[in-house]
């Protein structure tokens, strides 16, 4: 038997990533992996990709790291050019960890000799923008893991710890370490034990810690002051493990779309009594599930 600690979604929070390092010995995992968006939003991505690599994880690449490799490139998306994150992310990480996201994978197969394999990849094979929620319809699901030869997956992305089967397929999802969006502000992720009859889930551990240290650090690196309503909204979700960045865009882009941000229309968001109606399906009412300790 192997057994597997699955981490995903640390967003460059150090304090909740060393609350799981420390609740992690207890279960004496073989091996580890990070589904992808180690970095970003968070003020210790740095950090974070320091401790991944001096424990030899498994990592891959989430779609965050795009903002720091393909910003003021060629492959950079139009609208992206009025996005403050992407260059306080760059300053953040330095030539030498820029380099380590440029050179991961954005998918491997973890083949343990004593457990069936397993596909690990960020939102959807091929596509870390796009997550298997559990509001997905099978069919989509079924389309999208199509091409995936493992019975087991891990993705992450959504931010929603789950469990699900789909077809031939057992789904595992361990929610977000970094900016959970239940509710709950605790750092989420799970234990495995997988044999060569499959992989099941032994726990799935939710981990409060500090939380002043990451707003110290963004007071330190004048995150608003330097990146604007966009931190100013991220800064929200850290303290409300709810979703604010993006119903903002979508209140936004149906009320002033040709408007760039401001102060103003933040204050004005603020005001909404229910945001609901700009939320994904898959988060509204959500609340805290899955736990298994």
């Amino acid at each position: 038997m192997t057994r597997l600690a699955v981490l995903a979604d640390i967003h460059g929070n150090r304090p909740a990533l060393e609350a799981v390092i420390a609740d992690m010995a207890r279960f004496e995992v073989d091996h580890a992996v990070v589904a992808g968006d180690s970095v970003n939003c968070g003020p210790f991505s740095r950090d974070v990709l320091e401790i991944i690599s001096e424990r030899n994880w498994a990592h891959i690449r989430g779609n965050n790291a795009f903002y720091a490799l393909d910003y003021r490139s060629p492959r950079e998306p139009a609208h992206w050019s009025a996005f403050t994150l992407p260059p306080f992310l760059r300053t953040q990480l330095g030539e030498k960890w820029l380099n380590l996201l440029a050179c991961l994978p954005d998918t491997i197969s973890l083949r343990f000799p004593d457990a069936a394999p397993v596909r690990v990849f960020h939102g959807i094979p091929g596509n870390p923008w796009v997550s298997i929620n559990p509001l997905s319809a099978e069919g989509e699901v079924e389309r999208w893991l199509a091409p995936i030869a493992e019975d087991t997956v891990i993705c992450a992305h959504s931010h929603i710890p789950m469990e699900r089967h789909v077809g031939r397929w057992h789904i595992f999802n361990p929610g977000s370490i970094g900016i959970p969006l239940d509710g709950l502000y605790h750092a989420s992720y799970m234990i495995l034990d997988g044999d060569h009859k499959g992989w099941r889930l032994q726990a799935h551990r939710r981990l409060p810690y500090d939380q002043t240290r990451i707003f110290e650090a963004f007071d330190q690196q004048r995150f608003v002051q330097r990146c604007g309503v966009t931190a100013m909204l991220l800064v929200q979700e850290f303290e409300s493990a709810r979703m604010r960045l993006w119903p903002f865009i979508q209140w936004k882009n149906a009320n002033f779309p040709d408007q760039a941000d401001s102060v103003a229309m933040f204050d004005d968001f603020q005001r909404l009594e229910d945001t609901s109606p700009y939320l994904p399906p898959e988060y509204r009412d959500l609340s805290p599930a899955l736990y298994r300790d």
